[in-house]
């Protein structure tokens, strides 16, 4: 096939429509097109790099032109199908598809419409565009206004289609058009918004083999984050230490100094006048990430927790500069007092709280060390018949790689030549060795145990398991979950209320308050800006989100979203696929019958050699029945299928007869009471054959997908934690309910053909349930998209996988019992760190304004406000790190 360059539809090669032009040949679906392409060649012919790149440009008249590629378009109906949905946004003046290049050229008012509305109208339409995604990290934020400011500042840079800023890891993940936007272009965005960044992951493209993940990037991030930490704590300890005299000094009579360092004193006031000289390197470098943040917030017209912080020590700096060195300005002596103690303590504080915060946020991260620790260095592979030991990242597909004894897997592949046992706990959870043969696959990065083997690397670098992993791990904990999004909503309008209270509550004590007005208006002041932490709150989710989904990577369970770990928590219905989910997913042997004196070894061995020559999966599981069993099988002769009634051989000159009741009653046998007992067998969900042996009856084999080990407890904790359990499955009502009988299901639906899985799923949505589903096979995909949480065992395909927000790398329903557990677990601790973080401030700003004086007498000291704000964020991160001891209640 071949595609016309004129309209662009797939042409069967050769065609007797083509025109040769400098030495290539170009085919057409009708003299149509190629008179269209002979009269205007140049038009039709496009370079291959003019397709792939976006443009973008600004038109005389101040509108924005943008091309965007865009992937499938395969025909010219496509066409109106892509415009029309484009052009129903408002602010578009202009949209046009180019078959030939494949792109959508498009002219657009950004007031009106953003480029990340274009891009979803076009996958409205059914089309995809093409993308990259780019993870950098972030110096300097530690608060939740931080996260809006980026995310919108960077929402409206041209050719950013979305940003997602996580406060626990520090880094944004940045989806964008490349061609339209650069790296450096985006780096240049977020530092106009006051913020340094670092190289993470670097550029990733949205196909998962174009991403990658490795040590150095890990170092990168955990260098930048010990960088940051050993600032921090350095400005820490040079405000501390000079915090010591300015707090003894500016408290005589609690320490109860000698005359001439009491209040009014020539000695007090110089040591006032040291106090102001040395607060300007504690403000200007133990505290210039405040002045810094604070000015990039004034210039991009937001606020933050840095113009908290300076407001707050900037007053305290000048009211005491005023009174140190203008003391007359004053009315009476006892308003001209200091506030520098205010200034070198809630620096030294709010520093430590940040610096501890980042240390308690690497632990958080943890799992992500992990998994990338798991990673081998290095590959024993045989090249050019030579052992040749190489660094991981040159194996290449096809190597043959030689794995000895307590050696590590390096990347995943088939073992061709040998056997052995492999602890693959750290990628599945499981802690028993599985045992390899040839043509079994093995996955990098798990532990060899007994036995060496040679297998052949089918996926290598950024494509093995544990990379996809990871790569999954970090985005899931990247992403938001929805309760979340709520959360930054009342982050990006708490600085300014609090900045708002805290002048009323100025004005307030200024017009009301008790003598001397003025300096208890200004403590107030202080303190309400000081005390407020939108840290706290910032941090809440992300944190607990980030810990807990490392938590069930480490349990072979991959959390895509937190969309999907908050949803998860509020099921009520499970919907289980029986086929490979509740059951192993292919045909066992059972049970074996015998009648007439015939032996079981004989029947066996007779079904399975005629069967051995089957290539049907019922026949497979006898003959496989019979090889556990240690039978030696035999070659039949004159065999025979007989469609819709069974097969007939010999074997050693004995007729032989296997089928079903029907070719039992063709060839005249008495059945007796085998009859009865096929009955009974097909109630229990199992296929019963009948066997025949030299025209007599000589028993029943028996086969059927038999239930997984664990099923029956996986489903009995699934009804523990008050979900509906239902099976579907395309199997016939009578096996579905035995099958369902033996796990303890009491809902089924059976005879469900694939393309009905889906509707029956959401028949039990229209039921107000909020389901989940489980399941394996390329037929469960819809159903998986259909469902609130798509859960995928992750033995089956790819695209079950993919449809899936939650994947189980084991095959064991126990999988999803610890999903919905972690998923409540972590749902938990989020609320209770949002309760904290509320709390705090609910209860905090109130007690910094006074509201509680004229009754209890209650005023809260700066000094204590900046210790309060210090540790509630250390605080919440600590609690998140609980979930790390999170075990399964099995």
């Amino acid at each position: 096939m071949t595609k016309d360059p004129v309209c662009g539809m797939e042409v069967t090669s050769p065609s007797q429509f083509f025109v040769e032009k400098n030495g290539e040949k170009y085919e057409f679906c009708s003299e149509s097109c190629k008179t269209k392409f002979i009269n205007e060649p140049e038009k039709y012919l496009v370079k291959p790099k003019e397709k792939q790149a976006a443009t973008y440009s600004i038109t005389s008249n101040g509108k924005e032109k943008i091309d965007i590629p865009i992937v499938g378009i395969h025909c010219s109906s496509c066409i109106p199908t892509i415009e029309s949905e484009i052009k129903k946004l408002p602010g578009i003046n202009f949209a046009s598809i180019n078959i030939a290049t494949e792109k959508a050229h498009i002219e657009f008012s950004n007031s009106e419409v953003k480029t990340g509305d274009i891009i979803s109208a076009i996958k409205k339409a059914g089309y995809q565009t093409g993308h990259a995604t780019m993870s950098l990290g972030i110096v300097g934020m530690h608060d939740a206004s931080s996260i809006s400011q980026i995310e919108e500042g960077l929402k409206r840079t041209s050719g950013v289609l979305s940003a997602s800023v996580d406060l626990a890891t520090g880094s944004v993940i940045i989806k964008y058009i490349p061609g339209l936007v650069d790296l450096n272009k985006i780096k240049n965005e977020i530092k106009k918004l006051g913020y340094d960044t670092f190289d993470t992951s670097g550029v990733k493209s949205d196909k998962p083999e174009d991403s990658k993940t490795g040590n150095v990037e890990v170092d990168e991030n955990q260098a930048a984050r010990e960088k940051e930490y050993k600032t921090l704590m350095r400005k820490f300890i040079f405000a501390a230490v000079l915090a010591l005299p300015v707090i003894f000094f500016s408290y005589p009579t609690v320490w109860n100094l000698p005359e001439q360092f009491q209040m009014g004193s020539e000695t007090l006031r110089l040591i006032w006048v040291a106090m102001s000289i040395l607060s300007l390197p504690v403000m200007f470098w133990s505290g210039a990430q405040f002045y810094k943040g604070a000015w990039a917030g004034l210039k991009n017209r937001s606020a933050n927790m840095n113009t908290l912080v300076a407001t707050g020590i900037s007053a305290a700096w000048l009211y005491s500069f005023v009174a140190t060195y203008f003391p007359g300005v004053f009315p009476s002596a006892e308003l001209a007092d200091q506030f520098f103690d205010v200034i070198f303590v809630v620096v030294a504080l709010v520093i430590l709280g940040m610096a501890l915060e980042i240390r308690a946020k690497g632990k958080s991260s943890e799992a992500i060390k992990k998994l990338m620790g798991l990673q081998a260095k290095t590959a024993r592979v045989l090249r050019d018949g030579n052992e040749v030991d190489l660094p991981v990242e040159e194996v290449v597909l096809d190597d043959i790689i030689i794995v000895r004894p307590g050696e590590k897997i390096p990347v995943d592949g088939v073992v061709v030549e040998g056997s052995s046992s492999i602890d693959e706990s750290m990628i599945t959870g499981e802690a028993i060795p599985t045992e390899k043969n040839v043509n079994d696959e093995v996955i990098g990065s798990t532990i060899n145990k007994t036995g060496s083997f040679k297998f052949k690397a089918t996926k290598v670098g950024k494509d093995t398991t544990l990379s996809q992993i990871i790569k999954l791990v970090e985005q899931a904990q990247s992403s938001k979950a929805p309760i979340q999004k709520i959360v930054d909503k009342v982050s990006g309008y708490f600085v300014p209320g609090v900045i708002i209270i805290a002048i009323l509550t100025f004005v307030v004590w200024y017009v009301f308050g008790p003598s001397p007005t003025l300096v208890y208006a200004l403590i107030t002041f202080v303190t309400v800006l000081v005390i407020a932490c939108p840290c706290a709150l910032g941090i809440a989710t992300p944190i607990s989100l980030m810990v807990g989904v490392g938590k069930g990577a480490e349990n072979g369970i991959l959390i895509r979203s937190g969309d999907a770990l908050e949803t998860a928590q509020k099921l009520n219905t499970i919907v289980l696929d029986k086929t490979g989910t509740i059951t192993e997913g292919k045909p066992s042997l059972t049970d074996v019958i015998t009648a007439n004196g015939f032996t079981e070894e004989d029947v066996l061995m007779l079904s399975a050699s005629v069967e051995k020559s089957s290539e049907h999966p019922l026949a497979e599981a006898i003959v496989n029945g019979a090889k556990d069993k240690s039978i030696e099988l035999k070659d039949a002769q004159n065999f025979n299928a007989i469609p819709g009634y069974g097969v007939d051989a010999e074997i050693d000159g004995r007729s032989v007869l296997l089928g079903n009741i029907k070719m039992m009653k063709k060839f005249q046998i008495d059945l007796g009471l085998l009859e009865k007992e096929s009955t009974q067998l097909a109630d229990d969900g199992k296929t019963p054959m009948f066997v025949a042996i030299d025209n007599k009856a000589a028993g029943i084999i028996a086969v059927a997908d038999i239930v997984k080990e664990d099923s029956v407890e996986a489903i009995i904790q699934l009804k523990k934690l008050g979900l509906e359990v239902v099976m579907i499955t395309g199997d016939n009502t009578r096996t579905a309910n035995a099958i369902a009988k033996q796990v303890g299901v009491d809902r089924v639906f059976a005879e469900v053909l694939p393309e009905d899985k889906a509707l029956n799923v959401q028949k039990l949505q229209n039921e107000g349930k909020i389901v989940a589903m489980v399941g394996d096979g390329i037929n469960d995909a819809p159903a998986l998209a259909q469902a609130d949480i798509g859960l995928a065992i992750g033995t089956g395909t790819d695209v079950a996988i993919e449809a899936s927000d939650i994947t189980l790398i084991k095959g064991s329903l126990k999988g999803v019992v610890l999903a919905i557990q972690l998923s409540k677990a972590t749902m938990k601790n989020i609320k209770q760190n949002l309760f904290g973080a509320f709390f705090y401030n609910g209860l905090g700003l109130p007690i910094a304004a006074g509201v509680f004086y004229p009754f209890f007498g209650l005023l809260l000291s700066p000094l204590l406000a900046g210790a309060a704000m210090a540790f509630s964020s250390v605080t919440v991160v600590t609690n998140a790190n609980r979930l790390r001891k999170f075990k399964p209640k099995f």
